[in-house]
């Protein structure tokens, strides 16, 4: 019986190990899950794709060729977590002849939401705005990526803050120019990175589609340091066609000047053969130099998508 059991337990151990399998791919460590190793996946390429995708970016610029409704809730918060200002709005964008327009079809706010000349008095409100919300008539726009990429080189001030914003949100894990003390701690691929996450390359089920997904966390047991700006990024990718049907992620840094706590939760949908953005949440909290103090969630419910 001893015996037996002693042979058991050796089976489960060596099953176990065999599960994950730690490959060295560009001076980084990667973990492979099972069903990646047992089926002869070519990682090294599929990890490539994954550090250089552009359908994430790609999915939100659908948005300015489509018409879609959305359901907008935005909840500024007190240092005590009561509610200070608020929005919750149904908005349909239209899209007709190269152009789109944006009707408020329902519309409450609270408090301080808005100043006297109705412009927003928070820039988490602006940056709400500026991916969903369309002011006037815009014409002229595409979906293409390439030719697109953001950068600060152009922008100072307050433009240049919100470009910084965008490349958080669309380029988690990449390098930030311009953000002093943590702008390169935000490259999750860089040499230095890989002292201090884990990746880790799977295959899951997302909401029925099988994906491949690929994750990033701080190495297990160490500290929260200077050093590590991401407490977690999980990604799935459409195994066939490897774009990005879901991402959430969480950063978090405090330094003299300015700190930082922000999570993210974002969903994908298709409509005729484009990706777009299905749910966005996110919940924040950060404090810049010469600005005030921002607690934030909000909540974004894309739906009826019309081309």
């Amino acid at each position: 019986m001893m015996r037996g059991c002693i042979v058991l337990l050796l089976l489960s151990v060596l099953r176990c190990a065999a599960q994950d399998t730690s490959v060295f791919i560009n001076n980084q460590h990667v973990t492979l899950g099972e069903v990646v190793v047992r089926n002869n996946f070519d990682y090294k390429k599929l990890l490539t794709q994954i550090k250089e995708d552009t359908t994430f970016y790609k999915a939100f610029r659908n948005l300015r060729i489509l018409g879609f409704s959305s359901y907008n809730d935005i909840q500024m918060m007190d240092k005590k977590g009561a509610v200070q200002a608020s929005l919750f709005s149904k908005t349909r964008q239209n899209r007709t002849n190269g152009c789109r327009t944006m009707d408020v079809l329902e519309e409450r706010t609270t408090g301080d939401f808005y100043n006297r000349k109705k412009e927003y008095n928070y820039m988490t409100a602006e940056l709400y705005a500026g991916l969903f919300f369309t002011k006037g008539t815009v014409c002229g726009e595409d979906n293409i990526v390439k030719g697109h990429i953001m950068n600060t080189g152009n922008k100072s001030g307050m433009d240049k803050h919100k470009e910084q914003l965008k490349m958080l949100f669309f380029n988690p894990g990449k390098k930030i120019p311009g953000i002093p003390f943590v702008g390169n701690k935000l490259d999750l691929y860089d040499e230095t990175a890989h002292k201090y996450y884990d990746y880790k390359l799977d295959v899951q089920e997302y909401h029925g589609t099988l994906c491949y997904v690929f994750s990033i966390t701080p190495k297990e047991g160490m500290t929260k340091s200077d050093r590590i700006v991401v407490d977690q990024m999980v990604t799935w990718f459409d195994q066939k066609t490897l774009e990005v049907l879901g991402r959430t992620y969480s950063l978090s840094y405090k330094a003299g000047v300015y700190d930082f706590d922000v999570s993210m939760e974002v969903e994908m949908a298709r409509f005729q053969g484009l990706i777009v953005p299905k749910i966005l949440r996110y919940k924040g909290n950060w404090d810049v130099i010469f600005k005030k103090r921002e607690r934030a969630l909000f909540t974004a419910t894309l739906f009826d998508f019309k081309k």
